[in-house]
Parts: structure tokens; C-alpha cells; sequence
């Protein structure tokens, strides 16, 4: 996730890091050298875009931008419910830490290192990496016994460890009862951002908006190279600096588990539970926070 202050003059004029700009400045150099062919071709045969108009060129551009509007909603509202969901894990765990807090520091421990091994092995899960890896320093997990899920195995586990506490009647059934309905919202999110993480946006959809603009940022110097000349750059790349970044803005929101800069803080936000859960259990050398990297928090 990009971290920055309120941009100032010169963060607009010409910040790149944190911006959209180095992803799609490929796509800028293309079409400045096809409007670039397009002048030279307008110099030497004058006349010769006479008939390309610019009037489709604007009615075009406004059906592809609220055609792209409408998807960048779409991606916003996928990140937003990805935040929303870890935002009620962070909930569910502080409520299950403060829950246990009459609770011997022995299965304390167990229940909070386990918790602390959910959160980890989900962010291993959302990312692809491995989850049994992230998993193991937390909590002692059976590899054996995981299956496809380990990360639901780890809850799994705090589940019957708590089932445990009230067989021995060490908790009430109506507290193990609270226990499990935090246990359940933590299932809840896990299940949520797993939903997200599978259904992309339909890939036909996102396509025809990659042609669409690709083809309407190729085809418009020629509509103005012929009455401006030179200044046929500015507008271009205007256009296809919107147009092209929104389209990268989009993809990068519809994927908030990923590992793009503006994705969602899933490392930052699992060493915060880490560090609140090993603060509960007394100790002192607590893992540092992250910090963001060139203005990028992880």
C-alpha cells in the first residue's frame, strides 16, 4: 500500500515513486513514437488524415471513461472488503485475547501463539507462498494432518484446545461458547478473503477494456496530427497516461491480497496482531513493526 502525506506542488509535478507511472511507461513510449511516425506522416503529405475526425475520438473517450470508471469501482469495492475483512480479524483476535486473560499463562500461550500462526498462515495463503512454513514458528502443526488447509487447521486446533479447557472444566460451557463464536468470525474472514482471492474480475471484461483503450490511444494522433502538429504529444499522452494508468490502477486493486505496491498491508497488519498477542503474554522483545520501503508498506 502506497504511504504518503498530502502531496504537495512538486509531489504532483514529478513524483514517480509511489505513482502508477513506472508500470505503464512502456505503453507511453509506444504511443509517443506512433504519434511521433503520425507527425512526421502529416508534414510530409498534407491532408492526408483530412477526413479522420476528432468528433468520434470525444464520444468514444467518454463512453470509455465511465466504461472505466465503472470497473475501477469494481476493483476499489474488491480492496475495500479485503480491508474490511482483515479489520475484523484484528477485532476477532483482540476480543479472543481479552476473552482467555483469566486463563492459566500455559494455555494462554498455546491459544495467542495460535492465533498469531492463523494470521500468519493466511497471508502465506492469500499470496501463494507456503503456509505451513509461516504457520510453524507460531503454532505446532501436524503436517501429517493438515490436508489442503492448514491455515484452517491451526483454528482448527486452538477449537478443540478450548474444547479441551471446558471438558476439564477449567472454562464454562457459556464461555467456551463466546470462544467459539470469535473462532467462527475468524473462519468467516479466512472464507471471505479466499472469495476474493479466487473470482478475479471476469477476464473477458477486463479485456475489452484493455482493447478498447489501447486501440483509442493508437488511433488518436492521427486525428490530430494533421491540425496540431507538435502539440499532437501533449493531448495523447495525456490521454493515454490516464487512460493506460487507470487500466494498471484497476488491476492492481483487483488483486489486494497481491504483492503490488497497491495492495493491501497484509505484512504489516499480521506483525501488528504479532506484536499485540506477545504483549498480552508478558514478553518484552517484541518483533518490530514494519515500516513502509520507498513510501510501499507490505
Amino acid at each position: 500500500m502506497i504511504v504518503r502525506s498530502k502531496p504537495g506542488f512538486w509531489d504532483v509535478a514529478f513524483a514517480v515513486n509511489g505513482s502508477i507511472l513506472p508500470r505503464i511507461a512502456p505503453h507511453l513510449v509506444a504511443i509517443a513514437l506512433i504519434s511521433v511516425l503520425a507527425i512526421f506522416a502529416a508534414m510530409e503529405h498534407p491532408g492526408i488524415f483530412a477526413r479522420i475526425s476528432a468528433v468520434p475520438f470525444t464520444l468514444i473517450g467518454i463512453a470509455l471513461s465511465v466504461f472505466m470508471s465503472f470497473r475501477n469501482s469494481t476493483c476499489y469495492a474488491r480492496w475495500w472488503e479485503g480491508r474490511e475483512l482483515w479489520g475484523k480479524l484484528i477485532i476477532a483476535c483482540r476480543s479472543f485475547a481479552r476473552q482467555i486473560s483469566t486463563l492459566e499463562d500455559d494455555d494462554r500461550r498455546v491459544l495467542l501463539r495460535g492465533l498469531c500462526g492463523f494470521c500468519s498462515g493466511l497471508t502465506a495463503r492469500l499470496r501463494g507462498e507456503d503456509e505451513v512454513a509461516a504457520i510453524k514458528p507460531w503454532s505446532e502443526i501436524d503436517v501429517a494432518s493438515v490436508g489442503p488447509n492448514p491455515t484452517n487447521a491451526v483454528l482448527n486446533q486452538i477449537g478443540l484446545h478450548c474444547l479441551m479447557l471446558m471438558k476439564r472444566d477449567r472454562i464454562e460451557p457459556i464461555h467456551y461458547a463466546v470462544l467459539e463464536g470469535q473462532l467462527t468470525a475468524l473462519s468467516d474472514v479466512q472464507g471471505g478473503c479466499e472469495r476474493i482471492a479466487s473470482t478475479p474480475v471476469p477476464f473477458a471484461y477486463s479485456l475489452l477494456l484493455h482493447r478498447t483503450a489501447l486501440i483509442f490511444c493508437v488511433t488518436l494522433p492521427f486525428a490530430l496530427a494533421g491540425s496540431l502538429d507538435w502539440w499532437t504529444l501533449l493531448p495523447v499522452l495525456l490521454v493515454a497516461y490516464t487512460f493506460f494508468g487507470l487500466d494498471a490502477l484497476g488491476h492492481q486493486l483487483e488483486a489486494p491480497f497481491g504483492s503490488e505496491p497497491n495492495a493491501l498491508p497484509l505484512d504489516a497488519m499480521r506483525r501488528g496482531i504479532e506484536r499485540e498477542m506477545l504483549a498480552l503474554l508478558g514478553e518484552r522483545d517484541l518483533p518490530a513493526p514494519i515500516e513502509p520501503r520507498q513510501n510501499v508498506l507490505m
